[in-house]
């Protein structure tokens, strides 16, 4: 599906009725939102901590709350079940972790192709406490010319935060730190399954998902 840019820039579903009910989820659930996105057609949104299933709802409740276009990539067991086609609706595309190599190179030539795309990944990759973020979000940003966006799920406060854009600037390292200080452990439904400022993967793995 090719994404229509909203008057303010932003891929929106326009979805009237799926934005109410994100509103009224999160409300029930007691979560706000905090900050604005950009008014930008194109942006990589990583999104952190992830330590729980329960983090991917309450993303989606925000996604739609937004009225936000977003995709995202899922290992492709996860596309061949009952629930395949629903996870399609909400984003998802499918990605086999055993062809990785040319994935950054492929999502970001689609970036470029469409008038407007919002991409999703977890750095992290996984709900397990992890030594590293991954860093195909990064590659994927840089080889596509857009910024990232970081996004938290703070269950303490629960807000989702919306922070500044990033452009990359080539000093991989030093901007994940730059983007790993934002995130705290606190931040996540189980503490101890979020490491603050982990070290940097720098191989250019794109499949991260931004759930699970």
């Amino acid at each position: 599906m090719t994404d229509t840019p909203d008057t303010d820039g932003v891929p929106r579903r326009g979805s009237p009725l799926l934005q109410a009910v994100g509103r009224a989820g999160l409300r029930l659930a007691r979560w706000r939102i905090v900050g604005t996105l950009p008014h930008l057609r194109k942006f990589v949104i990583i999104v952190a901590p992830h330590t729980s299933n329960l983090d991917f709802l309450v993303g989606v409740l925000a996604m739609f709350a937004l009225d936000l276009e977003v995709h995202w990539l899922g290992k492709d067991s996860l596309f061949s079940t009952p629930a395949g086609s629903i996870l399609r609706r909400l984003g998802g595309r499918p990605v086999r972790r055993d062809l990785r190599e040319g994935i950054v190179a492929e999502i970001a030539a689609t970036i470029r192709a469409e008038p407007g795309f919002l991409l999703a990944l977890a750095p992290e990759g996984t709900r397990r406490r992890v030594s590293a973020w991954r860093t195909g979000y990064y590659h994927i940003a840089v080889a596509a010319g857009v910024p990232i966006v970081p996004v938290w799920l703070d269950w303490g406060r629960r807000e989702v935060g919306i922070g500044a854009p990033m452009i990359a600037s080539g000093a991989l390292e030093r901007d994940v730190s730059a983007l790993q200080a934002l995130y705290r452990p606190e931040m996540a439904r189980h503490p101890a399954g979020f490491r603050a400022a982990p070290s940097v993967d720098v191989r250019s793995s794109a499949s991260q998902r931004p759930s699970g």
